[in-house]
């Protein structure tokens, strides 16, 4: 599953589905048909054809469940499993946990500044997890910076192990995932009334126990979306886990791309797939009959059965320990250090998070100009000489200049695609738009390895793999979420009595689209485009497979490098690759802002 974006969709997603616009205009459904119909070819079909072959045996093609029962009776495979949950699960507490307290902060901040600090948030949000992953690796290295500040100083006589085992995969996965968690808890939190917080105080309760017993209560639904998202997101990672961690730290993901790449047993890759899909529903549906999938968006919670009852009351029994335990510990706090030094705690917090979300990135930029042979940090000398290396690589030079061709073929289609749909649902008023509201957000929820491998054994057969229409048909599948969301965002605002105007003065519905509602939703269009292409320019899952180690586009050569060897031309690969998804994200910000 895509994280990127996802965050951002939460607040809106309720309200765009159901726009309160008097002109609409039921046949205007027509328009999502496009999207409907490019989803169900290469989405749809291909993830059901995957989970099919996991059913099949390869050599007769007849119904089998041998690769369930090779899974159930084979230790290796269910100790991955566990790992692969037990890894996302951990993800998704420390993720909510160390975010919680930055997105409370955010969220208690006047609008222009949240802005700007949410940015700091945001950067670190869209980078690439290759760039972040390798950044990470140099950071927590045997000679990395930290082992070499502890030894340099003599607070320690060896390099601890700080990667390629559990502590590594957790650091990278975190600083991965807390982004996704804040955006997602943010826009729940902004909606809270403080004032019920006082009026809490100013009827005897401590400061404590009204923040838990009120504010806290009334954030749960983005606490409980955040942990989902983190944990759903987590569960096909492969990037950190394969970089940072040992074979103790072996996901899900990783098998399914050993069986495929290197075993063509699709059959079995297949069952692992649906392993991980069944998990993502599952959850998905506990989630649903806990707190309601509504929340997810900011509503309210659909759950009313007698079990979620009954949760609720052992929830609020569990936070009322915990308010007052909180009441006793905040006494004890502010008597050592002042009521003005407990004020302080959250502010030098947030700043500590925000430094370890942005921190690690911008240490890779100066060892981009290092004059040294290896990876060192703080450089000896700086040199231009690894940019060097970069620009008059063929091998580089290729793979970049066709990310870009391949990004922005699919921000062109993805904007197009899903312009006309968030255009048809905000025009019409039925029944049938959550459906195609969920049919469009699809993508973010299956793990985007599933997709990668169902498109490529789809590719396969139609002589689509090595092609850059391949990629660009992949990552179309990928982006088109983001284009449809932000679209949608733009359009429930969008006052249609200006169409109506158009039509009165004698426009037809096209020229209407073209002079009256791009023009105005202009900003929009140009955020959807951007956030499409930076989906595509930063992805690695589709082109593993699909480029067929041909058509590699830049995150695949870096991806192919980082495996081999770690090296200082990967280094200027990362500085390049961050200015430029970082320039994107700011332009695509501010047009969003200004639509």
């Amino acid at each position: 599953m895509n994280t990127k974006g996802i965050a951002g969709m939460t607040a809106t997603t309720a309200s765009a589905l159901s726009p309160r616009q008097r002109y609409f205009r039921p046949n205007a459904l027509w328009l999502a048909a496009p999207g409907l119909a490019f989803l169900a070819v290469f989405f749809l079909f291909p993830v059901l054809r995957l989970l099919a072959l996991s059913v099949q045996n390869p050599a007769s093609g007849a119904f089998s469940l041998e690769s369930y029962a090779r899974i159930a009776n084979t230790d290796v495979y269910l100790q991955v499993l566990g790992i692969t949950f037990k890894i996302a699960g951990n993800t998704a507490i420390f993720s909510i946990l160390l975010g919680y307290p930055l997105a409370y902060w955010l969220a208690g901040l006047r609008d222009g500044l949240r802005e700007r600090m949410v940015l700091l948030v945001m950067v670190p949000f869209w980078t690439s997890y290759l760039v972040k992953t390798f950044a990470w690796m140099v950071v927590l290295g045997r000679t990395g910076v930290i082992n070499n500040m502890l030894t340099g100083s003599g607070l320690a006589s060896q390099p601890f192990p700080l990667v390629y085992n559990e502590f590594g995969v957790m650091v990278g996965m975190v600083h991965a995932m807390i982004p996704l968690a804040v955006l997602t808890m943010m826009p729940i939190m902004i909606g809270i009334d403080r004032r019920l917080i006082q009026a809490a105080q100013a009827l005897g309760a401590a400061p404590a126990q009204s923040f838990w017993l009120v504010y806290f209560k009334l954030s749960l639904p983005g606490v409980t979306a955040g942990g989902l998202l983190v944990f759903i997101s987590s569960l096909g990672f492969f990037i950190v886990p394969a970089l940072l961690g040992g074979r103790r730290e072996t996901m899900l993901a990783q098998l399914i791309i050993t069986q495929v790449q290197e075993l063509l047993n699709w059959a079995f890759a297949g069952a692992l797939a649906a392993m991980m899909l069944v998990a993502a529903l599952v959850t998905c549906w506990l989630y649903d009959r806990l707190f309601g999938l509504s929340s997810l968006s900011g509503g309210e919670t659909s759950a009313q059965n007698g079990g979620s009852g009954r949760l609720r009351l052992i929830g609020l029994a569990i936070l009322r320990v915990i308010a007052k335990a909180s009441a006793m510990l905040a006494d004890v706090v502010r008597k050592v250090i002042g009521t003005r030094g407990a004020q302080l705690l959250l502010p030098i917090y947030c700043a500590l998070a925000l430094a370890f979300l942005v921190l690690p990135t911008l240490l890779v930029i100066p060892i981009g100009f290092t004059s040294s042979q290896f990876l060192e940090f703080p450089p000896p000398g700086y040199s231009m000489q690894w940019f060097e290396t970069y620009f008059s690589s063929p091998v580089w030079l290729s793979a970049t200049l066709r990310s870009f061709g391949v990004a922005a073929a699919t921000a062109l289609c993805a904007t197009l695609i899903g312009g006309l749909a968030a255009l048809a649902l905000a025009r019409s008023s039925t029944r049938w738009g959550g459906v195609i509201f969920a049919t469009f957000l699809a993508p973010l929820i299956v793990p985007r390895i599933i997709i990668a491998v169902g498109l490529f054994y789809l590719f396969a057969q139609i002589g689509l793999v090595a092609t850059d229409m391949g990629l660009v048909i992949g990552h179309t599948v990928l982006a088109l979420p983001f284009a449809f969301v932000t679209i949608t965002a733009i359009l429930k605002n969008y006052d249609w009595r200006l169409d109506q105007a158009a039509a009165v003065l004698g426009a037809n519905r096209v020229k209407t689209l073209f002079l009256v509602t791009v023009p105005l939703v202009k900003g929009g269009l140009v955020a959807a485009f951007l956030f499409a292409f930076i989906t595509s320019f930063d992805e690695l899952t589709i082109a593993i497979f699909v480029s067929g180690g041909i058509k590699t586009t830049l995150p695949k050569q870096m991806w192919d490098d980082m495996i081999l060897q770690l090296n200082p031309t990967l280094a200027a690969v990362s500085v390049v690759v961050f200015v430029i998804v970082t320039v994107l994200l700011l332009l695509a910000e501010r047009f969003r802002r200004t639509a």
